[in-house]
């Protein structure tokens, strides 16, 4: 049996910074992993995920700044880049890009806002039908090799990290915590942070965590969603597309350029939420949803002529999501608990990492509204 000052379990985006983050202020840390890091059954897996600004709430925009400088800084070490600039817009009745402006303004963020002849104008391959706000520092991010580049990262502040080991359940000792893997294998540990992404329902019930704090933490729900890759029309080639999100009546999509797993062919395609709810991800199948697909196809011919609405690549993917979509840092007794999901956490990697140490280490709280009673309650 080997121990650690500290124990994270999951290398995922939250997993890996949190490690990179505890190991980079001098802590002995072991980084466990169900799998692999940036495991394709997880939520950390492939090669884009949206970078933008654009929240209704000024905190959340706040954060992002402070995000954009933590990716900032990793590229720096990693060597390399791990976002591509891409601009990115909301639009649709659903989205209010006025008032998104607003608080974009609040903050100092750059950003145009345009009616819909302009916007049509510059982006003749999307149908838009009122104002659009456009992000022009927005981004794609290549999230698999963000991972990486943090497990590096600690690694080489002196982390171990160690694949193919699940964590089955947590127990209390005297001097800490013991934490059994389900081959039989243990760890010791002082602390241990948990960011087990889907798979933390399954968790939850397994931690030596106070009833008080199960019970103020909120109901989490695991969605199997699904995402479609729609190929460029000739007049459409990649590196003209922004990201966007579009939210109507109907439907929320979002959409952005694919990455390097689906070729750089198309425009990846999914609708927010549309999958279907599991439970947890140790009950995912991985089959694509045929009624969603047909929802998709429909939206990318009405909205989207700039791509040929029949998709060439499609895949399921995991959402984990609280009630108000907040996420959740927040531990007691040695234990910290990290969720940063509801499908936005990805931007916010470097930054939960930070905040998710400061936790488990006893430097700072997080942010009120990620404790677990403030979730709950909605606050």
């Amino acid at each position: 049996m080997s121990g650690s000052q500290y124990l994270v379990v999951g290398a995922g985006l939250a997993g890996a910074a949190t490690a990179w983050q505890l190991a980079d202020r001098g802590h002995e840390v072991t980084l466990v992993e169900r799998t692999e890091p940036a495991a394709h059954d997880g939520s950390s897996h492939g090669s884009a995920r949206i970078f933008r600004y654009a929240y209704p709430e000024r905190d959340y925009v706040e954060m992002v700044v402070r995000a954009a400088a933590g990716f900032r800084e990793l590229e720096r070490l990693h060597g390399a880049p791990l976002l591509t600039p891409t601009g990115a817009l909301d639009h649709g009745s659903g989205r209010d890009p006025r008032a998104l402006a607003r608080v974009l303004e609040s903050v100092g963020v750059e950003h145009e806002l345009l009616d819909a002849d302009a916007a049509r104008a510059r982006w003749p391959q999307i149908v838009v039908d009122g104002e659009v706000l456009h992000q022009p520092g927005g981004a794609v991010i290549d999230a698999e090799s963000t991972v990486r580049a943090m497990v590096a990262l600690a690694e080489a502040k002196g982390a171990r990290v160690l694949t193919g080991w699940p964590l089955e359940r947590l127990e209390r000792t005297a001097t800490g915590f013991t934490a059994h893997s389900t081959e039989g294998r243990a760890i010791d540990a002082g602390h241990v942070v948990v960011s087990a992404g889907g798979w933390l329902p399954d968790l939850l019930g397994e931690l030596p965590l106070p009833a008080g704090f199960l019970d103020a933490f909120p109901a989490l729900e695991v969605m199997q969603e699904n995402a479609f890759h729609f190929p460029y029309r000739d007049e459409h080639p990649h590196g003209t597309w922004p990201t966007l999100i579009h939210k109507v009546p109907e439907i929320q999509v979002y959409a952005l350029p694919g990455g390097r797993d689906a070729g750089f062919r198309g425009q990846k395609v999914a609708e927010y939420n549309g999958g279907r709810s599991i439970g947890s991800a140790s009950k995912q199948s991985g089959d694509v949803d045929g009624a969603n697909r047909s929802r998709v196809v429909d939206y990318v011919r009405r909205y989207l002529p700039g791509l040929v609405p029949e998709p060439y690549a499609e895949t399921t993917c995991l959402f984990t999501n609280t009630p108000t979509e907040d996420f959740v840092i927040d531990g007691t007794d040695g234990i910290t608990v990290v969720s940063p999901c509801s499908g936005h956490g990805a931007k916010f990697a470097p930054l939960l990492g930070e905040i998710a140490a400061d936790v488990a280490t006893g430097a700072a709280a997080a942010p009120e509204r990620f404790r677990v009673g403030a979730v709950r309650a909605g606050a």
